[in-house]
């Protein structure tokens, strides 16, 4: 058995990747799905739709590779967080749609808890921040709302899931109910310091804990797929979800270590260790992974708008045909013109955390045009970042040479990834894998399995592509932090 099948299921497609021994990738599959908008603010998936894909993406990268299933040691899998499920234990159908991590129907639920001053007792806990994002509100929203929930749920007839649990579940043909700790870490219900289910927050949103699934070790023994699936029955042997998945996937298993994805939002870890470090700036505690029973923690601050900066460029203004137009239109934009965007568009994340204020662009002048927004745009990315990483080192006591491995599909840009460098004043590596998220699932099944390296092995096979150094004087780098801060005040003001 030489082979490692991850699956990797998105907010908005879902891939299937095989990869050899090596751990290189040599097949894949990627199906999009519907995504459901019922209300302002909602947003929902099909439960059917998250498996169906799963389960053809799955087959189709086999059949592309050309390998038997005879020759799969094991499958890991990597999912979206937070996004909540709710089915029938006895029949496996769900009793409302996923309602997903974007979701923001819970916005008055979670004003009203902080208002009781709950907040202290979630943070210390979980480590997270009361908001809809996570998925406990969800769950409690379905029982509250869904005809009969309820009821069903104190009977012990009804299962709780992130996606990670569904498609097992379904993998599995209903037999086993768990998750992984990186994904209940995310849930707003687990006590990351006990590694258990917090009654306290579950009496107190009104969920039985009888729904709640087993948690594991991000490398474990997950159950075997329903040997009618892919003609034999393929043990599920690693699961996380998909920014620490990108987490291991980078090999940041040191203190310190930092990596930052960047697709249509951006995700920065750091590696905080064994002892999680509670945050003064309003990022987030959470497991980076967990093994042999042990959780490794992390600090995590979320950027709402990355990769998603670009598509406005595309979609909403129209000044681009595709991404790729940015980069020689930000080097071409005029040096004399500060042009500064804050694409608040769906608010702030960390470490503002303010989801009311909207987008603006400031310094814009007569001459100002398509060159000068795609060079701000590009660059708001490096500024929330520095954002993200300023918080980071002020709840870790200062930072040493600290340098920051990126992947995501942002990453590709060198100017990006060079005005980063530049503005946050650390040395950027690119790997030569950027699909780093579903090669951590990867790595976390096949480890189990037997047939990949240890963490110190895995790590040692991390190969470097490009690194940027930072070229900037301290001056100019002072000076356009500096602007991007008063832009930020300006924008939350208004």
């Amino acid at each position: 058995m030489t082979h490692i099948l991850a699956i990797d299921q998105g907010t908005t497609s879902t891939r299937a990747i095989l990869f050899d021994e090596t751990m290189t990738a040599v097949a894949s599959a990627q199906e999009e799905f519907e995504q459901l908008y019922p209300n302002s603010g909602w947003v929902e998936h099909r439960p059917a739709d998250l498996w169906a894909t799963t389960a053809a993406t799955c087959r189709a990268a086999i059949e592309k590779a050309g390998v038997g299933t005879e020759n799969i040691a094991a499958i890991g899998i990597t999912n979206q967080r937070e996004t909540t499920l709710v089915w029938d234990r006895t029949t496996g159908e769900p009793v409302f749609n996923a309602i997903v991590w974007q979701d923001r129907r819970t916005s008055e639920v979670c004003k009203g808890l902080r208002a009781e001053g709950f907040e202290e007792v979630v943070t210390d806990r979980t480590g997270l921040l009361i908001d809809p994002y996570f998925s406990g509100t969800k769950l409690a929203w379905i029982l509250d709302n869904v005809d009969g929930a309820r009821a069903r749920s104190e009977a012990g007839e009804l299962a709780f899931g992130t996606v990670d649990t569904w498609l097992v579940w379904n993998l599995t043909g209903g037999r086993v109910h768990v998750t992984d700790a990186t994904n209940a870490a995310r849930t707003m219900l687990y006590d990351i310091r006990k590694g258990r289910w917090s009654r306290t927050i579950c009496d107190k949103l009104g969920i039985p804990m009888s729904m709640l699934p087993e948690v594991k070790d991000c490398a474990a023994e997950f159950g075997e797929t329903h040997a009618d699936l892919f003609g034999r029955a393929i043990p599920i042997c690693g699961i996380a979800g998909d920014q620490q998945a990108a987490t291991v996937g980078q090999a940041c298993f040191k203190p310190g270590m930092l990596k930052s994805t960047y697709g249509t939002g951006c995700f920065a870890l750091i590696n905080t260790g064994h002892t999680p470090v509670r945050s003064q700036n309003r990022l987030l505690t959470t497991i980076a992974y967990q093994m042999d029973g042990k959780p490794t923690y992390a600090l995590e601050g979320s950027i709402f708008i990355a990769g998603a900066v670009v598509q406005w460029l595309r979609d909403g203004l129209k000044i681009i045909g595709d991404a790729g137009e940015t980069q020689p239109l930000a080097q071409a934009a005029d040096p004399g013109q500060n042009v500064v965007l804050v694409p608040a568009f769906t608010g702030l994340g960390a470490p503002y955390w303010d989801a009311e204020c909207r987008g603006a662009v400031f310094g814009l002048t007569r001459g100002s045009g398509r060159e000068e927004l795609a060079r701000a745009a590009l660059q708001s990315v490096g500024y929330q970042t520095r954002d993200l990483l300023a918080a980071m080192h002020a709840d870790m006591g200062g930072a040493g040479d600290a340098v920051l491995r990126v992947d995501g599909g942002m990453s590709a840009s060198n100017y990006t990834m060079q005005f980063l460098s530049d503005i946050i004043n650390a040395r950027v590596d690119r790997p030569k894998v950027l699909e780093t998220t579903a090669l951590g699932a990867a790595w976390l099944a096949g480890s189990r399995a037997g047939i990949y390296p240890d963490m110190d092995g895995f790590a040692a096979t991390w190969a470097l592509e490009h690194s940027f150094e930072p070229s900037m004087t301290d001056d100019e780098r002072d000076k356009k932090y500096s602007d991007w801060q008063r832009a930020v005040s300006a924008t939350m003001a208004f």
